[in-house]
């Protein structure tokens, strides 16, 4: 009786609107008359698998029109974070449109998932682990009794304001991602598992996920526990969750906005990451006058065009 009153406390807190931040909300559908163009490399992608972004749409919907565990999961797991499971379809439906290919059953996952057991992973840059990494001083201001969403967003802030593509102390450094140069240890993708996680977006999470489903949280220094957590099916899920409603608070919270009722925004956001830095620019252009709204890219706006037959699918 405990767990099951902690779980629906859990539930109403992650659900309830922050009611000290008003916000507008954004109107449904696009803004965009017709779909943004669509990257050269999904493009290329999708022409080497000797497929279309049109079979690759039929074929998730398909998958979720089928898959009924897998659509409770979704169902159940969205109510916990508070958002609707729409939300997660459009994320679902464009990572399998666009970057990779639906997998025929939701058990192909764990098999995916089991190939990495006993793999020895860690996230480095030229043999430097990342936890020695941020121990420098530039990285002083990102402090262990933050958050671990605050704290890695602080520590990609110091890479890209000092070390992304300079010299520091003699040592040049890419001009690339924090999460393309210390998390992608292996393979040519830097995104995994049903939900397409990137790891560092793993571990900004890790304490939300760890607080509303209970997952164990997770740690820079256990990279294939890591792995682990975005390739299993569940905790993937958990994951989409946990980053789709942080970009719904962001959006609220900073930008003065209100996108959860439009799945489209929140797929784009999905799809391009960085939800606080975007809605800090999107607060400037409101701050400078007039009403401006979120864009959706060429990713939320298949969502949008696609939301009456998708949401076929939750009712």
């Amino acid at each position: 009786m405990v767990k099951l009153l902690r779980t629906v406390l859990v539930i109403a807190l992650t659900s309830l609107p922050l009611a000290s931040h008003a916000a507008d909300m954004v109107p449904p559908g696009n803004r965009n008359a017709t779909q943004p163009p669509i990257p050269g490399a999904s493009v290329r992608r999708t022409k080497a698998g000797r497929t279309t972004f049109d079979d690759k749409y039929d074929k998730i919907y398909a998958l979720l029109s089928t898959d009924h565990k897998l659509m409770s999961k979704i169902k159940s797991t969205a109510a916990a974070y508070g958002i609707s499971p729409m939300h997660m379809i459009g994320a679902l439906v464009g990572e399998h449109t666009y970057n990779v290919d639906a997998y025929d059953r939701l058990q192909s996952y764990y098999i995916k998932a089991a190939s990495y057991a006993g793999e020895s992973f860690r996230f480095a840059y030229n043999d430097e682990k990342v936890d020695h990494f941020v121990d420098r001083p530039q990285f002083a201001g990102c402090t262990p009794d933050m958050n671990s969403y605050d704290l890695w967003s602080c520590r990609e802030d110091v890479w890209n304001a000092t070390f992304r593509g300079k010299t520091v102390e003699g040592e040049g450094f890419p001009n690339n991602r924090f999460s393309a140069v210390f998390f992608q240890p292996f393979y040519a993708g830097q995104t995994f598992g049903l939900g397409q996680i990137n790891p560092l977006t793993a571990l900004m999470m890790s304490d939300m996920v760890h607080r509303v489903s209970g997952y164990k949280k997770l740690d820079e220094n256990d990279a294939a526990d890591v792995y682990k957590a975005i390739m299993d099916p569940d905790q993937s899920l958990a994951y989409m969750a946990a980053v789709i409603r942080t970009a719904i608070d962001d959006y609220r919270k900073i930008a003065g906005v209100d996108i959860s009722d439009n799945p489209g925004v929140t797929a784009t956001l999905y799809n391009l990451g960085g939800s606080r830095d975007r809605a800090r620019a999107l607060a400037a252009k409101r701050r400078s006058g007039g009403t401006v709204w979120p864009e959706e890219n060429y990713y939320g706006w298949l969502i949008n065009d696609k939301l009456d037959q998708l949401q076929g699918l939750v009712r």
